[in-house]
C-alpha cells in the first residue's frame, strides 16, 4: 500500500496537475464554458494515450538502441533532473507554457496535452516506473493505473481550475510546483545513483 501511495505522489509531482491550471486558463480564456470543459477532458486523455504509448512501446526502443538498463537509469535520472531543476529554478511550469501560445483555438494538444499535462518529465518517469527488467507485468499494469488515476485527477482539477486559482493564487500555484521540482530532483537523483552503483 505504501508503494502505491509513494508512486501516486510521486507521478502527481512530475504530471503536476496544479501547475497544469494556469496553463489552461490561459490557453482557454477565449472559448467559451462548454468548449473549455471539452479541452480538459480531451487534453487529459490525449496526454494518457501518449503516456500509455511511452509504457508500451518505449523501452522497446531503447532496447532495439541496445541502451543498457544502467545507462538507461542514469541518463533518465539526468533528464529528470535537468526538468526538475527547471520546475525549481526557472520561471516554472505555468509562465513557461503559458508562454509559447500562439493559437487560443487550437490549444487542446499544445500546450494543455503537451507539455503541461504528458511532458518530458512525465514520459521519461513512467518508462522508469515499467521498465520490463526491474518490474512485473503485474506491476507495470498497476502502474498504468495509477497514471490513468492521476489522470482523471487532473481532468478534474482542470475542471474545476477556475476555483482552485481563486483559492490558491498564481503565487501559490507557482510555490506547489517548485516543491513538486525538488520531490522530482530527490528521486531523479536516487535513480542516478542506483544506475552507477549497478554498473560498478
Amino acid at each position: 500500500m505504501t508503494e502505491i501511495l509513494t508512486s501516486i505522489f510521486f507521478l502527481f509531482a512530475v504530471i503536476d496537475p496544479i501547475g497544469t491550471v494556469p496553463v489552461y486558463l490561459e490557453a482557454t480564456k477565449e472559448l467559451d464554458k462548454k468548449h473549455k470543459k471539452k479541452v480538459a477532458i480531451r487534453a487529459s486523455f490525449i496526454a494518457f494515450l501518449i503516456l500509455l504509448f511511452f509504457i508500451i512501446i518505449g523501452q522497446l526502443i531503447l532496447e532495439g538502441m541496445d541502451v543498457s538498463l544502467d545507462a538507461f537509469q542514469i541518463s533518465g535520472g539526468v533528464i529528470l533532473f535537468l526538468f526538475a531543476l527547471t520546475m525549481i529554478f526557472g520561471d516554472g511550469k505555468p509562465e513557461t507554457e503559458k508562454n509559447v501560445i500562439t493559437d487560443y483555438k487550437h490549444v487542446t494538444i499544445f500546450p494543455v496535452a503537451i507539455p503541461s499535462i504528458a511532458s518530458p518529465g512525465a514520459i521519461m518517469a513512467v518508462v522508469l516506473l515499467t521498465d520490463n527488467h526491474i518490474y512485473s507485468i503485474e506491476q507495470q499494469m498497476l502502474t498504468t493505473g495509477l497514471v490513468l488515476i492521476v489522470i482523471v485527477l487532473t481532468s478534474l482539477m482542470l475542471l474545476a481550475a477556475s476555483s482552485i486559482q481563486e483559492k490558491i493564487g498564481s503565487y501559490g500555484i507557482t510555490v506547489i510546483s517548485k516543491v513538486m521540482g525538488l520531490i522530482l530532483a530527490s528521486y531523479a537523483v536516487q535513480s542516478i545513483l542506483t544506475g552507477i552503483k549497478d554498473f560498478f
